[in-house]
């Protein structure tokens, strides 16, 4: 039967009513404004004592309630129930409308949520909200106003008003997954995202494994002392991975205090606490379908501890001062410079939380552990260095650089990073000499003398500083061994044997 609500037939009233709810959908962007907005337009359009918005969650299988009014409306938002419930589940599942005059008398009525509530209906309308052919929610609207029932026309005109709310419904989403994307970008910007770089055995390995793992969802702890490059191989397994178009998120557990953590990593609802004057999404939300970088896990709260563990089992988290589920598909990749089995012993990290996180291990090898890593590294830097801070592109004299390979680096290449960085400035764009080094590397800034192992392989310097000097020359020539040898006023063949002597091999072309 045609309702007269329909075309042209709509009475004045009905048509300023839905141009009215209409203007306060689409005056935020913000999902939940809009969703509570729907709820309260629906209510106000159809005249009734409570509406709620229930959005399909198709992964789930679920109506989840995002938007309600009315007597304990706010109790609402958060709770879920099979889609195939109810009259709304009804009205989800086969895109018809329903009005009901007698609603327990329905022959699709759950009393589930009316149970929680202590709510009584006496009557509804339900229409699907429906974008572009696909059902993605329903409107209720419950109890008309003065105890009148609802009749067709009701119906109708709540059907024409669903369709407007779906719109400003799947706008207000998409602004929303901009706003995550940007702000990713954001946070990823100045990242780094060369490749690991070292040819060394150690440093092989790590690659390995990170290739090896990155194509599943497995979480990693990444494992090693401050500098060793566990973001840039967190990266590497994100890259590697099918999640590589989606965010990488990062965040360092140890720079923020409990109290702000916990909103960091799960964000937080408008008025939560002090200061939170909007909602906030957090860093779980962020990385929705990519990965989530916790550095320095070792330094959570054991309260932040139990959080996150619920996260890891349930895939599962609620923003601080809400009551919405939502679900966590973010990949977990988690690093420390901690004894977390030490933590535990000490009774400072949680033996469930270590288990979950420790699924793939892996370490990080200091750089004292790698040493014929450090002219390729020292190049690196140099490059960059001369290509980020706009400075000319300086060289590497060989006394500097055997007084590089000889220093133990406690401080890993973060440490080297900032020395080369440092003295490329100084350089001017000329040759880099022991004196422009700091005092911790270049001592009183002389070259470092022979000390020769029993083995006859000097134990620091003297083997370091050969290996240097061929491994310098050859990144200079572009690994062209012929041009190396002139430079180095040696034979092609005597290059060659020392290249086999110090087991050099030319690293592979960054992506």
């Amino acid at each position: 039967m045609k309702s007269r609500i329909e075309g042209r037939h709509m009475p004045p009233e009905a048509l300023a009513a839905l141009l009215e709810a209409s203007a306060a959908i689409n005056s935020s962007l913000d999902v939940t404004d809009v969703l509570n907005q729907v709820a309260r337009s629906a209510a106000a359009v159809a005249r009734g004592e409570a509406a709620s918005v229930m959005l399909l969650d198709r992964a789930q299988n679920k109506l989840v309630f995002r938007g309600a009014c009315g007597d304990r409306g706010d109790v609402l938002m958060g709770e879920q129930f099979d889609a195939g419930l109810g009259i709304a589940g009804y009205v989800a599942q086969t895109g018809k409308s329903v009005l009901a005059p007698d609603a327990h008398g329905d022959p699709h009525w759950f009393s589930g949520i009316e149970d929680k509530l202590s709510y009584r209906t006496r009557d509804l309308i339900a229409a699907p909200m429906i974008y572009q052919g696909r059902i993605i929610g329903v409107i209720e609207v419950l109890n008309k106003v003065d105890e009148l029932p609802f009749v067709e026309s009701d119906l109708s005109l709540l059907q024409v008003f669903a369709n407007l709310a779906a719109i400003g419904t799947i706008n207000a989403q998409k602004f929303e997954g901009l706003i995550r994307e940007n702000q990713s970008l954001r946070d990823v910007q100045a990242a780094d995202h060369q490749q690991l770089i070292g040819n060394s055995k150690p440093m092989d390995e790590v690659r390995d494994l990170c290739r090896r793992v990155a194509g599943s969802t497995a979480t990693v702890l990444l494992n090693g002392p401050t500098g060793t490059g566990k973001e840039l191989a967190a990266r590497c397994i994100h890259m590697h991975s099918p999640r590589r178009e989606r965010p990488f998120v990062a965040v360092n557990c140890a720079a923020l205090p409990e109290t702000l953590l916990e909103s960091e990593l799960f964000g937080h609802e408008k008025g939560s606490f002090t200061g939170a004057d909007a909602r906030r999404i957090g860093r779980f939300e962020l990385a929705a379908g990519g990965t989530l970088f916790l550095d320095e896990v070792g330094e959570l709260s054991l309260a932040t501890q139990v959080k996150l563990l619920r996260v890891l089992q349930e895939r599962e988290f609620v923003r601080v001062g809400g009551t919405e589920t939502l679900i966590s598909d973010a990949r977990i990749i988690a690093a420390t410079n901690r004894d977390l089995q030490e933590a535990i012993a000490q009774g400072r990290f949680r033996e469930d939380l270590f288990y979950r996180l420790n699924v793939f291990p892996i370490r990080m090898p200091p750089l004292r552990e790698r040493p014929e890593d450090i002219p390729t590294l020292v190049d690196h830097f140099i490059r960059r260095t001369s290509r980020e801070l706009k400075v000319p592109m300086p060289t590497m004299g060989s006394e500097a650089m055997a007084l590089l390979c000889r220093y133990d680096w406690p401080g890993n290449v973060r440490e080297m990073q900032n020395v080369i960085e440092r003295a490329a400035l100084l350089s001017g764009g000329g040759e880099i000499t022991p004196a422009l080094l700091p005092r911790e590397v270049n001592g009183d800034g002389q070259a470092p003398a022979a000390e020769t192992g029993p083995s006859g392989r000097s134990s620091t310097s003297l083997w370091d500083y050969e290996r240097a000097m061929i491994v310098q020359a050859l990144e200079k020539a572009g690994w062209n061994q012929s041009r190396a040898a002139r430079d180095l006023g040696i034979s092609r063949d005597n290059l060659r044997y020392r290249v086999k002597k110090y087991e050099i091999r030319r690293p592979p072309r960054q992506k």
